[in-house]
This record gives structure tokens, sequence and C-alpha cells, in this order.
């Protein structure tokens, strides 16, 4: 038994079918929640692909070490399901177990071409009018709460374009998320005209769906990604990593803080517009115009009778009611959603990943880690419980295996 076990283990492709088929259906989940379609099997799905996560587990070599890390993350996760009914941690920790000996550039390839052909599906499907919407008509929010609620005002109504995915927003997200992916897969051999046409398409997206964040965030990750690649002394420079350490740091602490504040940037905003004063400091001032330029997500973190996502709302490993309440800004629902422990544990997660990209001079992983994280102060796409969403969990799974510590990265040609 024992040599059968050695056997599948180590010469069939039995681990990699079933890291591959979980995978797929993961994927294809991500990409049914971004069309007009509801899932009514999505749960069960959810289980089918734990199941084939852990059989690939168990067809993994791991030392003791990493078996007992392992156990002990899973631990964390059973104490979670334990207080919020959400196996989502389970989930997560057990598929960065099964990325292991996945090479990482074919993982992430075939991420890019299945999300890639479910996007232009979900658009063909809605251009033809087979399937799903082509735009939205409704308020955005764009306008502040002095230009609307203050005064009685309804918000202005109007129609973007979503090509079957729902949302504006969630359009011009997911051409963030392929984009990000197909540069950073094929980045040694992208020529500059290519990166050119990404901005022209970004350009183009925004024109359609009005969404400022994505679109900033798109372009400045390409032209991050360009700066990499024409300036090859940059990718060698400690300070190039180190600045990216200090914007991740900063989206950290700028989202505590906002966590901290709301109420107080509420009020500040309220007596300014009805007192001509905000009776606080400069540093609740200063949130309060950030916030208008965000579309007001932290002041929306007052909307509930509860404050759901301020910092007086977070906990150790959440609570059952925290799974269920949506707003927008990512790291915080990672703290309120999963609890400070299990966010803290995401973070240094994360940390070690940036630490990798530094060790390995991996410029474009620097390039996508630095446009996720600011992303995700404004937004939770990758804060979800949709797996296939989050590229930073696949390279986790692949590069931070004490067996994998310090070895370089899979070259980006054939895998």
């Amino acid at each position: 038994m024992w040599t059968l076990y050695r056997r599948l283990r180590e010469e069939s492709r039995i681990p990699w079918l079933l890291f591959y088929a979980g995978l797929t259906i993961e994927l294809l989940v991500v990409i049914i929640d971004k069309s007009n379609y509801t899932n009514p099997i999505e749960g069960y799905l959810f289980r089918i692909t734990f199941l084939l996560f852990a059989a690939k587990v168990l067809l993994t070599k791991y030392d003791w070490k990493e078996w007992a890390l392992l156990f002990a993350f899973e631990a964390l996760g059973f104490i979670s399901y334990r207080v919020t009914g959400a196996n989502d941690i389970i989930r997560i920790v057990t598929f960065v177990a099964a990325c292991k000996d996945i090479p990482l550039r074919q993982m992430l390839r075939y991420t890019f071409c299945v999300t890639l052909a479910g996007c232009l599906l979900i658009v063909l499907l809605s251009v033809t009018g087979i399937y799903g919407d082509i735009s939205l008509t409704q308020a955005y929010g764009r306008e502040s709460a002095e230009e609307t609620r203050y005064i009685g005002e309804e918000a202005a109504v109007e129609t973007r374009y979503t090509l079957g995915m729902g949302h504006p927003n969630a359009l011009s997200c997911m051409l963030l998320m392929v984009t990000a992916l197909g540069v950073y897969v094929w980045f040694a051999s992208l020529k500059w005209y290519i990166y050119l046409l990404l901005m022209l398409l970004n350009v183009g997206v925004y024109q359609l769906t009005g969404s400022k964040t994505s679109m900033l965030i798109t372009m400045a990750f390409i032209g991050g990604a360009l700066v990499m690649s024409l300036c090859k002394p940059l990718r060698e420079k400690k300070a190039a990593y180190v600045c990216g350490f200090l914007v991740f740091a900063l989206c950290i602490g700028f989202s505590v803080d906002a966590a901290v504040c709301a109420q107080r940037v509420r009020e500040a905003q309220w007596n300014e517009f009805f007192y001509e004063n905000p009776r606080d400091n400069s540093h609740i001032v200063l949130l309060g115009k950030i916030d208008r330029h965000i579309s007001g997500r932290i002041v929306s973190l007052t909307d509930s009778w509860e404050k759901n996502g301020m910092i007086q709302t977070w906990s150790l490993f959440s609570k059952e009611n925290n799974m269920s309440y949506y707003f927008d800004m990512g790291w915080i629902k990672l703290f309120y959603r999963y609890g400070v422990i299990p966010g803290i544990l995401y973070v240094a997660a994360c940390l070690a990943l940036l630490w990798q990209f530094a060790r390995r001079k991996d410029a474009c992983g620097l390039v996508l880690f630095v446009a996720f994280a600011v992303y995700t102060v404004v937004e939770a796409h990758l804060i979800s419980v949709y797996i296939g969403r989050n590229y930073l969990l696949m390279m986790m799974g692949s590069v931070l295996w004490l067996e994998n510590w310090g070895k370089e990265i899979p070259e980006r040609g054939r895998t």
C-alpha cells in the first residue's frame, strides 16, 4: 500500500489532475458570479473543490514542519468555522497547501486563459442579446451627501455599460484582474506597443463604465510594468521593494484609520455643511476630503445601526453576523469578516510574498502586489469567498512553502 501511495504521489498525474479539476471549478464559479446568473449550487461546488484540493494535499509530499504549519492553519480555520459558521478559511488554507509542486507560471497561465475566455463569453452573450443586460441605469453615488442627502435631492440616475457583468464596476474590475495576470505571466516577452494597446483598452472600458478607481489602478499597473520592463537596473534596486512595502503598510494603516474614525468623518462633514466648520482636527478633515474622492466609502461604514465595518465591530475571530454584511473597503472587510487574528496572518503572508519578490528580483510581481494592495483599500474583490479571484493565494501556495523558500520562481516561458 505504501508503494502504491508513493507511486500515485510521485509518478502519476493524479495529483495534478485533482488540482486542476478543483481550480477549473473555482474559476468557473467566479465567472458565473460575474454574470447575471444566480448560481443555485454554489455551496455544493465549494464542497467539491475542497475535497479535490484536500485529495491533492494528501498526495503531496511535505516535511514535518510543513505539516505542522498546515495543521496549525487548519485549526485556525476550524475555530473560525465554529465561530462564524463559514468555512472560508479552511477552504483557502487547503487550496494554498494544494498549490505546492504546481508550476506557478503554468497555474497562472491556465487561470488567465479560463478567466479571459469566460469574460469574453459573458460579453459576447450580452452584446448579441442572448443573455445578460448590456447596460445598467441607476444612481451610482457620485454626488456627495452635501449635493443630495443634506438638501433632500435625489441622486442623479445615469446609464453605464455592464456588458453582461451585472455592474459597471465588475466589468472594469475584471479588466484590471485579467490585465494584471496576463502582463505578469508574459512580462518577459511583452513589447512596448502591447502596453500601449492595453492602455487604450483601459481608457475605452472607462468610457463605457465610468469606473475611475479601476481605470486609475489599471493605468498605474500598466505604467509600472512598462517602467520595470524598460528599466532593467530598477528591478535590482532594493529601494523599489522597500517602496512597495511602504505603500502596502500605508494601505493597511489608512484602512485601520478609516475604520476607527468613520463616525467622526461623518460628523465633520455634517458640521462643515451646516455650520461651515467641521469642528474637528485636520486629520479628520483630511480623511473627509479623501472620502469624497472615493465615493463616500469611509462614511458608508456608519450607514448601519451597528456601524458594521468600524473597528468596534471587529473581533478576534469575527462572528456569524459579520459574514453577510457587504461594503467596499477590502482591507477593512478582511478584519471585519474574518477576524483580527486571521487578518493579521493574511497580512503577514502578503509580506512574506513581497519578501520573496524582493529576493527573486521579481519586479512585475512587485508592481502587481502594490496595485492589488491599493485596489483592496477601496474594493473588496480579492477579499472574498471566491478563491479564484485572488491570484496572490496561488503565488503564496507556490513559493511560501519551506521547501521552496530559496528557489527561483519558474521562468516565464514554458513550464
